[in-house]
């Protein structure tokens, strides 16, 4: 959370905070960033800040200004989109509503000046300059390659999804009412110059989006203004809002967000019911029925200490086992994210390279980041046993061009394996590379039919 303003000997509140700043030298170079790693992107992007210091100290917490004065990193946030963008991504095919929103904020309502279908790019431009809109561009990693590149490191980073959001606003003129929004914020400032207001989250660490009356938000708790090069960082639940200083250029900044349905509570509903599952297949108690009419009316005191007795029996089964299974979570998270960026025509990704492996080859994973490797029941069950199985789900053959769209079909890429294969694909896992012959599996069929599946879906390769 923000830091509260100090009172003041008359009792009333001081002005705003100074929010954290810092000063940063970035080295001269095209990319300012560092690909070399997931961490390093992550490292490069809040430098001079370290990670270990971020997440002690800010992460969830209290916002975060980074402001550098810095000719090269400023160039290099430019080139990441620019409001002359839209006239070549117009030519492209991009709608209203799906690709573009276009807005004003209005006696601190959001009012929405959305035409139909395909956007024009000579009548988003009048908008733009006529009705002081603002304009979003929804998810533009799409179209723009190095906010592909710099989103698929980070959600290797975070191991969870992250979208973007573009927003042009003309001079002296503002797009959004204050609001807070259900994600982590990383914002970049990209051309021009934006005036920010944070206060004091009302629901910190929120689950939902929310409109603030300004009624209601009281004096801003941070104030300042964002130049092209500064980041900053806030919590989901932080109370904003943002406009353009006039008499100045037009603003662009990108909002890249993360950690959307990623608490502890909702890996607790994502795997609570594979622990019930597999606790009553061996409690008799959890079997039995409810008592008669229990639905027809309201829980009564007799169910509810009942099912506090079951909760505690499951952490008590948590503790002593080990095992959580992620129902959903880690599927979601795989069949959603973007492939890895690559150049070219991304054969690497579908099209197996390099040698079949043989019972005497050596063999590595590959594209380790974008693999998830989890346990569940079989789908198709020979019988009521419904045994576990192995599952591996890996994002190589998503699709760039529907990430985040919500609405928009993706389908799950991977493989499913016996339960009796997990010490195997372990030693896969955990090592830089591993002989097939030696893999633990009873027989050599069994060691090639494994490297063979993952060699044809581009996850290892013959070294």
């Amino acid at each position: 959370m923000p830091k509260k303003a100090k009172p003041a000997a008359n009792g009333q509140e001081e002005g705003p905070a100074p929010c954290k700043q810092m000063k940063v030298e970035v080295a001269e170079g095209p990319f300012p960033l560092n690909f070399d790693s997931p961490s390093g992107l992550f490292e490069s992007l809040i430098s001079p800040v370290k990670a270990e210091t971020f997440f002690q100290e800010f992460w969830e917490q209290k916002p975060l200004l980074i402001q550098r004065d810095d000719l090269a990193l400023a160039t290099y946030y430019q080139s990441l989109f620019r409001l002359s963008d839209l006239k070549s991504l117009c030519r492209q095919g991009v709608y209203y509503g799906r690709d573009i929103n276009v807005c004003r904020c209005v006696s601190g309502k959001k009012k929405v000046l959305n035409k139909d279908g395909k956007v024009h790019f000579l009548q988003l431009r009048k908008d733009f300059d006529q009705k002081r809109a603002t304009i979003q561009f929804h998810q533009p990693q799409r179209f723009k390659d190095e906010l592909w590149r710099i989103q698929e490191k980070l959600e290797c980073y975070f191991g969870s999804l992250v979208g973007s959001n573009v927003y042009m606003t003309p001079a002296g003129a503002q797009g959004l009412p204050p609001h807070y929004d259900d994600v982590e914020v990383f914002i970049l400032q990209l051309e021009g110059e934006k005036h920010w207001r944070l206060y004091r989250p009302t629901v910190p660490l929120a689950r939902e989006y929310s409109v603030v009356a300004e009624d209601r938000i009281g004096r801003p708790a941070q104030e300042f203004t964002l130049k092209p090069g500064d980041l900053l960082y806030f919590p989901r639940g932080t109370i904003h809002q943002a406009d353009t200083p006039p008499g100045l250029a037009h603003s662009t900044h990108v909002t890249i967000s993360t950690y959307q349905g990623s608490s502890w509570g909702d890996f607790l509903l994502d795997t609570i019911s594979g622990l019930v599952f597999d606790t009553a297949k061996a409690d008799v108690e959890l079997r039995a029925g409810i008592p008669r009419q229990l639905l027809l009316v309201e829980t009564t005191a007799v169910a509810t200490r009942r099912l506090s007795g079951f909760l505690r029996m499951l952490a008590d089964r948590l503790e002593g086992t080990g095992e959580l299974l992620s129902a959903d979570m880690k599927k979601d998270f795989a069949m959603n994210r973007l492939p890895p960026y690559y150049m070219g025509d991304g054969a690497e990704l579908s099209t197996p390279g390099g040698q079949l492996p043989r019972l005497d080859s050596m063999v590595r994973l590959q594209f380790r980041d974008h693999v998830v490797l989890t346990v569940g029941p079989d789908p198709d069950p020979s019988d009521e046993t419904r045994e576990k199985v192995i599952y591996i789900y890996h994002s190589l053959k998503n699709k760039r061009e529907t990430h985040m769209m919500g609405s928009e079909e993706t389908e799950s890429h991977g493989l499913l394996f016996p339960f009796s294969h997990m010490d195997a694909l372990k030693q896969i896992w955990s090592s830089s590379a591993v002989s097939v012959k030696d893999l633990k599996l009873t027989t050599d069929e069994e060691k090639h039919s494994l490297v063979v599946s993952l060699w044809t879906e581009c996850l290892i390769q013959v070294v």
